[in-house]
């Protein structure tokens, strides 16, 4: 006798609580700080920018370096006449590794869901980490100058960083079920802006010594990380003996809505159930589905679209708010810096009290829609804000709040859904490559936006840029 959809809500939410231990406390440490890690190197590179500019310089350009003789033995090797050149250059690295990236994402996602996500998780870590070294530290040591060098290592970089999200999206996929699965990962996805904290920390404290040395020290701890990923991390709960999501068949009404996403009705026939996109087997092993697969799946490629535009307008305040506060404002390059972080810090609550919403109302779409219409007003007024540090950065705060918490939700609990629907039997091997479609499709979008708003800043001005986020 079929059991009505409103009782089976009430035992999956007990479930959250009473099948929560000390090893999911554990998982939600390790891929939050295992993706925090791969953040800080990325926001390394970026806080560094000047002082590589000002080395891929002459000195004679460079009013922070001695003046050495004889002139041609010590600026021949130099790989730009200018600081314009260099820093033109460094744009064009940022360019290079968000295509990378997003190239990496749609197979990184398809290789999770065929190893073992741990190894591939701490080999994109530990690999990532290496690079990033032999990019910044060992080419200074070793003074060797070479842009093809550079875009090379930075290519590679991106395609080894893309290895992280799907596979700690998965990961959490596979140990919290949807009960919660909104307030759960909405406070888990604030590890990118706590990755991005991190490394400007860490930056900070050694760029003195000379920027190679920040490479050193963020590159040194993300190895370390992915060695303790290695040996610590555990990717579902049957590695130590507790029932997987969805596999409880004496639970029935208690797992199937607990993996159930919150995307479609609760009135599903019974019949459709049956139908799964993987061929049925007896091994306790699944199958992972194909990558046109899952694209089919219901959801998939709007949603993939709709973080597109969101994922653009996102790393636009990443990359250009800093310099939009200095260019439209005149305030200092180190207080605009500081007041940007107070879009991440908007993006944080959004996406934590956003997805606890969406978990009370079992719906997420309506919480996205509603988020959205405020995030237009917000921009609006926010590219109207006065000449005011607190109430540009409470603005700001609002803006990051109503844009920031869908961009979370989408990548990370609305993923971790749509990869464990119905059609797919609940099974793990879909989490992986839905969370790489969905990402790398942003990230296309996000590399697309860096060059359309330079663009469309540079013709039409500031106020027509954000024209162009409230359209997205």
């Amino acid at each position: 006798m079929a059991v009505p959809g409103s009782f089976r809500r009430q035992p999956a939410n007990r479930g959250l609580v009473s099948h929560c231990t000390h090893h999911h406390i554990v998982v939600f440490l390790l891929t939050f700080f295992s993706y925090s890690l791969l953040h800080a190197s990325r926001k390394t590179f970026s806080n560094v920018k000047v002082s590589i500019s000002s080395q891929w310089t002459p000195s004679c350009l460079n009013s922070t370096a001695p003046e050495l003789r004889p002139y041609e033995l010590w600026n021949s090797s130099h790989l730009f006449p200018n600081a314009e050149e260099a820093t033109l250059f460094l744009g064009t690295l940022d360019t290079i590794f968000l295509f990378s990236y997003a190239v990496g994402l749609f197979v990184s996602g398809i290789v999770g869901d065929r190893l073992n996500l741990r190894w591939v998780l701490s080999f994109g870590m530990c690999s990532s980490a290496l690079v990033v070294f032999s990019f910044g530290t060992l080419t200074e040591w070793l003074h060797f100058y070479n842009k093809w060098f550079y875009c090379c290592l930075w290519v590679v970089n991106g395609l080894l960083q893309s290895t992280g999200w799907p596979c700690v999206v998965a990961v959490m996929g596979n140990w919290f079920g949807k009960a919660g699965r909104g307030f759960v990962f909405g406070l888990w996805s604030a590890c990118a802006s706590v990755g991005n904290i991190l490394g400007a920390f860490l930056a900070s404290c050694v760029l003195k010594y000379g920027y190679e040395y920040a490479f050193l020290v963020t590159a040194s701890v993300q190895f370390a990380g992915g060695v303790i990923v290695f040996f610590g991390l555990l990717t579902s709960p049957k590695e130590v003996g507790l029932p997987e999501l969805g596999a409880d068949e004496d639970e029935v009404s208690v797992e199937e809505d607990a993996n159930r996403p919150l995307m479609g009705s609760d009135d599903v026939d019974d019949d459709d159930r049956n139908y799964s996109i993987q061929a049925t087997d007896n091994d306790s092993q699944p199958k992972a589905i194909g990558f046109f697969q899952a694209c089919c799946l219901p959801g998939v490629v709007l949603y993939s679209l709709a973080y597109a535009c969101l994922k653009l307008v996102n790393y636009s305040f990443f990359f250009w708010l800093p310099f939009y506060l200095s260019n439209n404002f005149g305030w200092k390059e180190a207080e605009a810096d500081q007041l940007s972080i107070w879009y991440d810090v908007g993006g944080i609550i959004g996406g934590t009290i956003q997805g606890l919403i969406s978990d009370v109302l079992q719906k997420r779409a309506p919480v996205l829609a509603v988020s959205l219409l405020f995030a237009v007003g917000s921009l609006f007024g926010y590219s109207r804000s006065p000449n005011s540090k607190p109430i540009n950065a409470v603005i700001m705060a609002i803006t990051g709040f109503f844009i920031g918490g869908p961009s979370n939700m989408i990548s990370s609990a609305i993923s971790a859904d749509l990869g464990r629907q119905d059609l797919v039997k609940g099974s793990s091997e879909a989490l992986a490559t839905v969370t790489g479609i969905v990402d790398g499709t942003g990230s296309i979008g996000a590399a697309v936006g860096q060059y359309l708003v330079s663009l469309i800043q540079e013709n039409l001005r500031w106020m027509w840029v954000f024209y162009f986020f409230i359209l997205m």
